[in-house]
């Protein structure tokens, strides 16, 4: 896990090493806004990467993650929990992240998407195969969503896939797909396990 501190000025988004730094910046060049203060602060591992952060007791953690820190894979769509389209993995759970407050998410551990990807985890490859996006915007929701599924079902069945995938809607009506490609997902996981098995011993 790599630890890089970052103080984000909540005003500008300007990054800075150290809370000092931040501090000063805000008074100098923000002379209305309020000062920051420790309260403020919080710390996040975001996809194996340690973030601390000065946030506003009103952002939500997609605001957070997709305007401030810059992962737009978690979509703002409804803005009310209802679509899936902000889902992000927050300690194993698949959360909707325009409902979380930044504030309370201090101390967690999240992944996106982004990070999904950057693992080479192998929904990726399986939902580009079967086709499961049209425009796509839904899509990083239903893979953090599935990533989470197997994460915790490493042998789901069709019914546990649908069931588990039943707050993420898609406008263009791709559900037939994400099955199959979840379930293949599944196996290439277990021909990996199978390999590392193999080399380990």
């Amino acid at each position: 896990m790599k630890d890089e501190s970052r103080f984000l000025c909540p005003y500008c988004a300007t990054v800075f090493d150290r809370f000092v730094e931040l501090r000063d910046h805000v008074m100098a060049e923000h002379k209305t806004a309020s000062a920051p203060v420790p309260e403020g602060l919080i710390t996040l591992t975001i996809n194996g990467q340690m973030h601390r952060v000065q946030v506003e007791p009103e952002w939500t953690l997609n605001y957070l993650l997709h305007d401030q820190l810059g992962l737009t894979s978690p979509k703002m769509f409804c803005d009310r929990g209802a679509c899936g389209s902000c889902t992000v993995i927050m300690e194993g759970r698949p959360i909707l992240s325009c409902l979380s407050l930044a504030v309370e998410c201090d101390g967690k551990t999240i992944v996106t998407a982004e990070g999904i990807a950057d693992a080479g985890h192998p929904l990726i490859e399986t939902y580009v195969k079967h086709h499961c996006m049209q425009c796509g915007y839904c899509t990083p929701g239903f893979v953090t969503t599935a990533k989470a599924l197997l994460d915790k079902n490493p042998n789901p069945t069709e019914d546990e896939i649908i069931d588990a995938l039943g707050g993420n809607l898609c406008r263009c009506g791709t559900y037939p797909q994400h099955p199959k490609a979840i379930l293949e997902a599944a196996e290439l996981l277990k021909t990996m396990e199978r390999g590392k098995s193999d080399v380990d011993g």
